[in-house]
């Protein structure tokens, strides 16, 4: 290495760039033409003819399904959900005005029974792993 002198920070760099762009034009490269579709390689019949698709061969696809139940029975079940969505239970204030209302104060005494009992051991056993977790770090 003696008889040979080393490059240039110039010289170190212009084969940096020309490296890299030597990988960009590889990179940015035009993928390959798709083939043209040419009528030769259409599908053909047994005598050699370009198969058609017959017109029995084609889905209609605009035909309405038909109903389970009908239409009157559909208008009666829409006109009791309505009904159902908008009673109100209590009119008079005295407690919950909406079947919503009902349930969140029928399942409050549940929830808070069930909070007493789990909550405290849930807790600390979340504690307990945060601080594992922390300590092995």
């Amino acid at each position: 290495m003696a008889g040979k002198p080393e490059p240039t920070m110039e010289e170190i760099l212009a084969s940096i760039r020309r490296i890299i762009a030597e990988d960009d034009g590889e990179r940015v490269r035009a993928p390959d033409p798709e083939p043209e579709y040419d009528d030769e390689d259409a599908p053909r019949d047994a005598q050699g003819a370009p198969f058609e698709a017959e017109p029995s061969a084609v889905l209609e696809l605009s035909a309405e399904a038909q109903s389970a139940v009908s239409e009157a029975v559909q208008a009666k079940a829409s006109e009791s959900f309505s009904a159902l969505s908008s009673m109100r239970l209590n009119g008079d204030g005295s407690g919950p005005e909406t079947l919503e209302g009902l349930v969140r104060e029928l399942l409050q005494p549940m929830l808070k029974t069930w909070l007493d009992a789990n909550l405290p051991e849930i807790v600390e056993q979340m504690v307990a792993r945060e601080i594992a977790r922390i300590t092995r770090k």
